[in-house]
């Protein structure tokens, strides 16, 4: 992979959310209201992911919560295994198929070959073996809630 930014196959653009794991969404959102004067969030289930998830705006970035509704899925067995704490951090990038295919041709192992619809937007995921232990979400510019 080049070094050159300008010719990285996923150039980000900004930091759109980074996304906390937690047990108890309401209680989460109300500790952010009370102590950091985050607004109000609108909490939705998101069934494919198995998560129930807000995004909180700071400043000019996002904070999404999500707390599992499967205990047998990824996000209840994250929590189980590292607890409650940063889950991925989400890059807004522009035309993300685009993107995904250039990682993929790269090398770089993905989650998501195609985009799909997530709480922030149209997203994909790179796999944190690909990316020193982090999990990456990627949302596509053109349809990113901010």
């Amino acid at each position: 992979m080049s070094a050159d930014p300008q010719e990285s196959p996923c150039k980000a653009r900004h930091i759109n959310h980074v996304c906390i794991a937690v047990k108890d969404i309401e209680e989460t959102l109300a500790f952010y209201r009370n102590v950091f004067g985050t607004g109000e969030a609108e909490v939705e289930d998101i069934e494919d992911q198995a998560v129930r998830a807000a995004l909180v705006r700071v400043g000019g970035s996002q904070l999404e919560f999500i707390e599992p509704t499967d205990p047998d899925g990824g996000v209840a067995r994250f929590i189980e295994r590292r607890g409650e704490g940063v889950h991925h951090i989400c890059f807004e990038v522009e035309n993300l198929q685009e993107r995904l295919d250039a990682l993929a041709e790269s090398g770089v192992q993905l989650i998501d070959a195609a985009p799909r619809e997530g709480l922030s937007g149209m997203i994909g995921f790179i796999h944190p073996r690909a990316t020193r232990g982090v999990l990456i979400e990627l949302v596509d510019a053109d349809t990113a809630r901010r």
